[in-house]
């Protein structure tokens, strides 16, 4: 009875801190997502391929702002049983997974636009801009199902209870207690389809976005130059000098983006990564769950970053937030005065 009370102090513990951090993110991300995608499509001279993608990828974040507060109990063992495992699993994987894909796909879209934008009405992605947006999300679902469909280990979840072994009779009652086997990712999720995860989808997904990041930055510099040599034959120092600063601004903001919302996910990776190569050793509940709520709280704000940088999304909701400004003030004047009156 004592090891089940200990169980529970230090699930409520852990719930506490996966709500304190997870909840506030979780709200914002879900507020802002709402606020840019209402700014979408109350605009419909926004409504295009590129929009569409966009709109996808808001979507894609909303959710997963919605599944955040769950993301990191999925490193964690609680007692449910094989279905109900299967579910807490493999949901919240697919909505990261199609969050990443949606990402993928926006980065690539405006990569190719900028590359060559004479072509830009000419990119099959446009063109056939159904094809990548059911891509993007069916996807992810059909390798989430994987486990569901039998690449998983039930034999350890059959196993595998969530109750410390003192002694045969402690551990007896603990377990006719708690009525259910533990619930662990290595149930749901095998080593291999891990790796698979982890090497062949997550690695070549961050790895791309960068890559492409960066070659639009070097794209960027060269137009600079070119720029510049014009600017010379004017002899205008001061524009000059405005647009390096401008594109020194860009450079600082896409590193900081970077340290910001990647850096703590590929840690959170790394760390996981290695504890799973340790085969069975303890890890620090505390700081999984802290890395794992920082680190898909991270890049979860990368949708909202290139949302509000772009002026055409969030005008539309400035302008809605001044009428009703404008309207509430007038109602107040008005109940002002009728009471004078």
């Amino acid at each position: 009875m004592a090891a089940v009370v200990r169980n529970n102090s230090g699930s409520n513990v852990e719930a506490q801190l996966i709500y304190a951090i997870t909840l506030p993110v979780s709200c914002a991300i879900i507020l802002i997502n709402l606020l840019i995608i209402l700014g979408i499509t109350c605009n419909r001279q926004l409504h295009n391929s590129q929009n569409y993608f966009f709109l996808s990828l808001l979507v894609a974040d909303l959710c997963t702002g919605v599944a955040l507060p769950f993301i990191p109990w999925m490193g964690l063992n609680r007692p449910l049983s094989f279905s109900s495992c299967l579910l807490v699993h493999i949901f919240p994987n697919f909505l990261f997974l199609a969050f990443l894909f949606n990402l993928v796909l926006v980065h690539y879209e405006r990569y190719r636009s900028i590359v060559s934008p004479l072509q830009r009405g000419q990119l099959w992605l446009h063109r056939r801009f159904a094809l990548p947006l059911l891509a993007v999300w069916i996807l992810p679902l059909l390798f989430a199902l994987l486990p569901a469909f039998g690449w998983n280990n039930k034999a350890i979840h059959d196993r595998n209870d969530c109750c410390p072994i003192t002694n045969s009779t402690a551990h007896s009652n603990c377990v006719a207690l708690s009525g259910e086997r533990c619930c662990t990712y290595r149930s749901v999720f095998p080593n291999a389809f891990i790796y698979l995860e982890v090497y062949g989808l997550l690695a070549p997904a961050i790895l791309s976005i960068a890559a492409m990041t960066c070659r639009v930055l070097w794209i960027t510099r060269e137009q600079l130059r070119d720029i510049q040599r014009l600017q010379r034959a004017v002899a205008n120092r001061e524009c000059r000098r405005r647009m390096e600063m401008r594109y020194a601004c860009c450079v600082a903001a896409v590193s900081l983006a970077f340290l910001a919302c990647w850096v703590p996910y590929i840690i959170y990776t790394h760390v996981g990564m290695e504890f799973l190569l340790r085969r069975g050793g303890k890890s620090n509940r505390t700081g999984h769950i802290v890395l794992s709520c920082v680190g898909i709280g991270g890049i979860a704000v990368v949708p909202l970053l290139l949302g509000l940088a772009n002026r055409e999304y969030t005008d539309p909701v400035k302008k809605l937030f001044r009428k009703l400004r404008h309207r509430c003030r007038n109602s107040v004047q008005m109940d002002a005065s009728l009471r004078f009156s």
